[in-house]
């Protein structure tokens, strides 16, 4: 399908993601799928976890005054208020052992996506009670990372596939899961984030720009019972069982440039509620510009047009058009960015590139330009592959870890 604003990222499948975990990469467990709860402090059975609770306020209160909203939530999720750097969806082949702690230097957030329904082979089957998610929290706590998690289960039924919403049995098994991940991120009791289905909301205002929808909510999400039976009551959910359950978590939604002009997804993010959550989230581009240029891989074959941004700013595509567009989001719906699966490709003169070291310059702007994503409304930066192929910090040349062991020598503050 085509794309807005810049050629950017948008309605893609991301189920790679998914099979890397059943084949292992997230780590392996007595039948060959993910890791089994190592005795971490995951427990397991529904009758260890939370329950709701009358309390339902924002994680982030008065601490840090004076601050603005993006430093309060690095103050919260790092007690540093400095812009982020991350990592995520790492190719290694055990969960202690992501790539993300093997840079020598320690990144503030490591990233993993929960796909799939409940009773479906999705996440919460991968270890018994969904202690997947905990598997990954106590190893980011290990190695001194806060965690984050992109739910991304609504594309269980097929991208962009809405239909979906008012199918019972899929509805049962869609808020039962996002209860127990909120539950479980409640176990593990210390800050942490979650990025609420991306793709998923760029197809929503599509459909329904003032967010009505039909959606079964209430029939199967008995603790957002009150809430409206469409976006706007899902979006109300997702929060509520966010605060109720893990009041440690902040959670935030996408923002698909695709989706709509700037001016509708401020409206639509306000319709449905979504101004209400912790943050805004967006992937600039989900895979390498080298990869769609060279059109050798099927995983990136739509067009190359407006991908690899000029880094001077003075011929259009650029990063200050597209920092824009972030400032005008961040603004509207007056909450911080998020940036995640930020490509690692390794700039070039060249277009293309080859499978496993494709163009892209987003790592070297980024770091050499901290100050503009601050002024954008930034918080954070996160990094990772989109789909298999993709540059990683194994092939390239060491641009990443010399990177953060630069950044981290001297994290830029967040006024």
């Amino acid at each position: 399908m085509s794309r807005t604003l810049l050629g950017l990222t948008g309605m893609t499948t991301r189920w790679w993601c998914f099979l890397f975990c059943v084949l292992g990469a997230c780590g392996t467990g007595g039948d060959g799928g993910p890791a089994s709860d190592d005795g971490g402090g995951a427990k397991t059975g529904d009758s260890a976890l939370p329950p709701i609770t009358s309390d339902a306020k924002p994680p982030i209160g008065g601490d840090g005054a004076g601050l603005s909203a993006a430093a309060k939530l690095a103050l919260h999720l790092r007690g540093k208020p400095h812009f982020m750097i991350g990592m995520g969806n790492d190719l290694a082949d055990n969960h202690d052992q992501d790539g993300a702690y093997t840079l020598g230097t320690t990144l503030d957030v490591h990233y993993a996506y929960l796909v799939g329904l409940q009773g479906q082979g999705g996440w919460t089957d991968w270890n018994a009670g969904g202690s997947f998610v905990n598997i990954l929290t106590d190893s980011a706590a290990k190695h001194g990372v806060t965690p984050m998690f992109v739910l991304y289960a609504m594309a269980a039924g097929g991208d962009g596939n809405l239909d979906v919403l008012t199918d019972d049995a899929y509805m049962k098994a869609y808020w039962s899961g996002a209860k127990l991940l909120f539950q479980r991120l409640a176990m593990f009791d210390r800050p942490a984030a979650v990025v609420i289905e991306p793709d998923f909301w760029g197809y929503a205002m599509q459909r329904s720009i003032d967010g009505r929808g039909a959606v079964r909510v209430t029939a199967h999400a008995p603790d957002c019972a009150g809430v409206s039976n469409d976006y706007r009551g899902m979006a109300a959910c997702l929060i509520k069982l966010a605060r109720t359950f893990a009041p440690k978590t902040v959670i935030g939604f996408e923002a698909s440039q695709w989706g709509g002009s700037l001016s509708a997804i401020v409206t639509y993010f306000k319709a449905i509620g979504a101004d209400q959550a912790d943050f805004v989230s967006n992937d600039p581009l989900d895979r390498d510009a080298g990869c769609f240029e060279a059109r050798t891989d099927p995983n990136c074959q739509r067009s190359s047009a407006g991908l690899y941004w000029d880094e001077s700013n003075a011929k259009s595509p650029t990063f200050h058009e597209y920092l824009a567009w972030v400032k005008g989001i961040t603004e509207g719906v007056k909450l911080p960015m998020l940036w995640w699966q930020v490509p690692f490709g390794v700039p070039s003169d060249t277009p293309g590139g080859m499978a496993g070291r494709y163009r892209d310059n987003r790592v070297r702007y980024i770091f050499s330009h901290v100050d503009e994503f601050i002024a954008a409304g930034g918080a954070g930066a996160f990094f990772g592959v989109g789909a298999a192929n993709q540059t990683y910090i194994t092939t390239d040349g060491g641009q990443f870890k010399n990177a953060v062991t630069k950044y981290f020598a001297a994290p830029v503050a967040i006024p």
